[in-house]
């Protein structure tokens, strides 16, 4: 039994991280846009806005991004002790906070980043991009394609009417035989479940057509002139109005897709990182649901302008951003890019892609460039830069799958996982 009641600060080391981050949290960051949400004493959060926030970031750096085993670890660990100040809120209040505050929650990444290029941690000078496919929170057997949706509508169409024949049948027997007074009009479950799924069937039939007229609307407008199509060639706008037989459309979260990695084809989404070669820190990330890095590449530069306030001096990034239009785009930010023009075997030059090279092209001056240099390429600090990150977050630090649903909020869930590498660098840093 204490006496007297203990020291919080006691609880963990003085040097530990969740001192770090509770610190951080409370005197280096603006959290103004969450507790501008909490604007009058009546009904104000039990728990403080700002333990919440060091909560959350805190479990995101130790490889914990449930709300239920945040809530455990509140009862459980010492350092979770040391940095709620032994509160312990019920794992509804951590999602429901989460989920309120998801936006400015993952608004704190630029802040963060901040503070890394104060302490020192953020150079510009090299810069490598890469994506890495995580899983989505949705099963890719929960999918289906354009081409079995007809057939499916059908089938399942036919089963409701006549479900619902046999109900209404016997609702009719029900009321001869105990009065029309009596209950039984319900529509029972195995009923309800059959016409919700033929409804998300029409649905996601709809969105797929939607999908594919849009795509034909944009072929049609980038034709030059708007005229008809060259003689002997056929019209895109006209062939692409109706949606592949493989296109498919995710039930449980839409916004999903189908990705192929090195282990076979997982139901996600792309982590886009950029990262410094100082001291790994992400200076911009993003993330999107299509399954090809190339068009990332130049946006994402644009993003590290944005959120560290300057043009790296140089980018590198792997043969799936390799094109002309990334070169160029490079050169005319004046920034100088080692971009690999097909795969590379171990212990050799990377191969050009014969489909990209053209002579007197930027991808041919590319391969020129990377070849001529060698083992001394700058080219070779890709892979010691942001592959490494991308294993400290799914391997070290266990994140593989996340844990909302939906663009916008996946992208504001990969936010705040990068923000919190930044936040561990930073704690190793710290004198």
């Amino acid at each position: 039994m204490w006496l007297l009641p203990p020291s919080i600060e006691d609880l963990v080391p003085a040097g530990h991280v969740a001192h770090f981050v509770r610190d951080t949290v409370r005197n280096g960051l603006d959290l103004s846009a969450i507790m501008a949400v909490y604007d009058e004493d009546r009904g104000y959060p039990p728990y403080h806005p700002g333990m919440m926030t060091a909560l959350l970031l805190y479990g995101y750096s130790q490889g914990i991004y449930s709300s239920r085993r945040i809530a455990k670890a509140c009862e459980e660990r010492l350092d979770f002790a040391a940095l709620t100040g032994l509160q312990r809120p019920d794992f509804r209040t951590i999602a429901e906070f989460r989920k309120r505050h998801l936006a400015a929650l993952s608004g704190l990444f630029v802040q963060v980043l901040g503070l890394c290029r104060a302490a020192g941690l953020v150079k510009l000078g090299h810069v490598a991009l890469d994506g890495t496919k995580i899983r989505a929170n949705a099963s890719k057997h929960k999918a289906m394609s354009y081409g079995r949706m007809p057939a499916a509508e059908a089938k399942l169409a036919a089963e409701v009417d006549g479900w619902l024949r046999q109900a209404a049948q016997a609702d009719r027997t029900e009321d001869r035989a105990h009065g029309a007074g009596r209950r039984g009009d319900e529509m029972p479950d195995w009923v309800a479940d059959k016409a919700r799924r033929l409804e998300k069937i029409r649905q996601a039939k709809a969105a797929l057509e939607a999908e594919a007229r849009q795509a034909g609307a944009a072929a049609g407008d980038e034709r030059e002139g708007g005229g008809p199509p060259e003689p002997g060639k056929p019209d895109p706008q006209a062939t692409t109005v109706a949606p592949a037989d493989k296109a498919q459309r995710n039930f449980t979260d839409p916004d999903s897709r189908i990705m192929k990695t090195k282990d076979g084809f997982i139901q996600g989404y792309n982590g886009q990182a950029a990262v410094d070669a100082q001291a790994q820190i992400i200076v911009a990330c993003d993330l999107t649901n299509s399954g090809s890095d190339q068009a990332q590449l130049v946006p994402l530069i644009d993003a590290v302008e944005a959120a560290a306030g300057a043009r790296p001096g140089e980018a590198s990034a792997d043969a799936g951003y390799c094109s002309e239009a990334n070169i160029a785009g490079l050169l005319a930010r004046g920034i100088a890019a080692y971009i690999a023009t097909g795969r590379q075997k171990h212990g050799s030059a990377a191969a050009v892609d014969q489909r990209k090279r053209r002579p007197g092209s930027l991808v041919a001056a590319m391969a020129i460039k990377l070849k001529r240099a060698g083992r001394r390429s700058r080219y070779r600090l890709r892979k010691q830069v942001v592959e490494p990150v991308f294993g400290q977050i799914k391997h070290a630090r266990g994140f593989r799958q996340f844990l909302l649903r939906g663009l916008d909020n996946v992208r504001h869930e990969w936010r705040l996982v990068c923000l919190a590498h930044n936040l561990c660098k930073l704690a190793a840093a710290a004198p």
